[in-house]
């Protein structure tokens, strides 16, 4: 009983889905013919979309954003990872500070809307089989974003989590992006719940599922911070924050 009414509410989202990225599919394309920001302003939109038609499902999303967190400003953003829904999560709710994303070559090729986003969108794509290049690539974002004072989101896991698991951090890519963009203060972002939304592979996907998302308050950088104590601290805020809604849920 419960697997069919999760179908019955996921083949609505699944065609929202479907129909949001062919849209704006073309929208990206013409507005990227008027510069970066147009752009900007159109995958925010769709990926706010993408918050919203995931009600469609039952999907609760529950924020918890720090008052020091402003718009229209620059950050790294490190945070774990569970699920490509994490993207939209930040683009939507992040709308004006434009967050760029640390991608594999693969998602570049074949998802619409998404991989142009990816490819034409101010993002970085990495080959992760060449580390050169990836850390050059990486180099690159966090320099381009602190010139532009947008936001990048980087997970150090590298991978996402099947089961909401907090993996060991790789340093290399976060520690890189932070010293290209040594004026953008670190946000230690905590997602939980969103691996939970495509345990299935989104065939079908839970109905009810509650996603958490907490943005940490901004730690301000200094000349000759130590990058990896940095992320150590982001870790152990991370890793604090999932004991913290792990332990609500027992309750």
């Amino acid at each position: 009983m419960k697997q069919l009414r999760d179908w019955v509410f996921t083949v609505p989202f699944l065609l929202a889905f479907g129909l949001t990225l062919g849209i704006f599919e073309i929208i990206a394309r013409v507005a990227r013919l008027f510069g970066m920001r147009p752009m900007e302003v159109t995958m925010g939109a769709m990926q706010r979309m993408l918050l919203w038609e995931l009600r469609l499902t039952g999907a609760k999303l529950i924020v918890e954003k720090s008052e020091k967190l402003q718009g229209s400003t620059g950050y790294v953003l490190i945070s774990n990872h569970q699920s490509l829904i994490d993207v939209p999560i930040f683009g939507g709710l992040l709308f004006s500070n434009y967050p760029k994303y640390i991608a594999k070559a693969e998602l570049g090729r074949w998802l619409p809307t998404v991989s142009f986003n990816l490819t034409h969108g101010g993002n970085a794509i990495i080959d992760r089989d060449d580390p050169r290049q990836a850390l050059r690539i990486i180099k690159a974002l966090g320099e381009e974003c602190q010139r532009r004072n947008t936001a990048v989101v980087i997970f150090p896991e590298g991978t996402r989590s099947r089961d909401g698991a907090l993996s060991d951090f790789k340093p290399s890519g976060t520690v890189t992006l932070m010293k290209a963009a040594p004026d953008l203060a670190v946000v230690p972002t905590t997602i939980d719940g969103s691996w939970e939304l495509l345990a299935n592979k989104l065939f079908p996907i839970p109905f009810g599922t509650t996603v958490r998302v907490r943005f940490g308050d901004p730690v301000a950088r200094t000349e000759g911070d130590d990058p990896r104590a940095l992320l150590e601290q982001a870790r152990a805020e991370i890793d604090a924050t999932l004991a913290r809604w792990r332990e609500l849920r027992r309750h």
